[in-house]
């Protein structure tokens, strides 16, 4: 039984570390994000302080699972995923669901961070290692971003449905259309949410 759980981004990543870490470290990838905001309106909640609500993205599942099992035979958790604002975000937001879940039962957390996939750096990395601050700006733009399009594309769903039904009425089928959230004022890339419209 491994006594450390080290978590990247890729499989490819995962399968290059493993080799440089030995037997006490236990290398998963989680491909990715492991969550994201439910799909549709309702995902974030402007009544109760922009409470959001997420759900485990469906492609990834049993990734989450495989690190969940594996990391309750460990005795720690080291997050290794890029440190970008991606990054930091999948790691929060894998820290938050392995709360939900139970998983992490007080073992320590810790954030890794390296920038060429050598044995050396992977090495000093795990050295280094401190407990767990993911970058909470970086986690807090990502998620802000996603809010922010969620947000805009319900209320336009709800002026177009409102519009569509007064014009065209039973003539009127459905409609698809793409909100595009830009940020002029912050380091973040556009966001884009698409959603279709059904007129009854």
């Amino acid at each position: 039984m491994s006594k450390n759980l080290v978590i990247v981004e890729s499989p490819a990543k995962a399968k290059t570390i493993s080799k440089y870490l030995g037997n006490d470290f236990a290398v998963l990838a989680s491909y990715g994000h492991v969550r994201d905001l439910v799909p549709k309106g309702g995902a974030v909640d402007p009544e109760h302080d922009f409470a959001m609500k997420y759900q485990v993205i469906e492609r990834n599942e049993k990734h989450v699972n495989a690190i969940i099992r594996a990391l309750r035979k460990a005795d720690a958790l080291y997050l290794a995923t890029d440190p970008d604002r991606e990054g930091e975000a999948i790691s929060w937001h894998l820290v938050e669901l392995l709360k939900e879940k139970g998983a992490l039962n007080g073992k320590p957390v810790h954030r890794i961070v390296f920038h060429e996939i050598t044995k050396p750096a992977v090495q000093a990395a795990i050295d280094w290692a401190e407990d767990l601050e993911a970058d909470v700006s970086l986690a807090d733009a990502l998620e802000q971003s996603g809010a922010a399009a969620d947000v805009q594309a319900s209320s336009l769903e709800h002026l177009l449905r409102t519009e569509l039904s007064t014009e065209y009425g039973a003539d009127a089928d459905e409609l698809t259309y793409t909100v595009e959230v830009t940020f002029p004022d912050l380091p973040l890339p556009s966001v884009t949410e698409q959603r279709t419209v059904t007129v009854e």
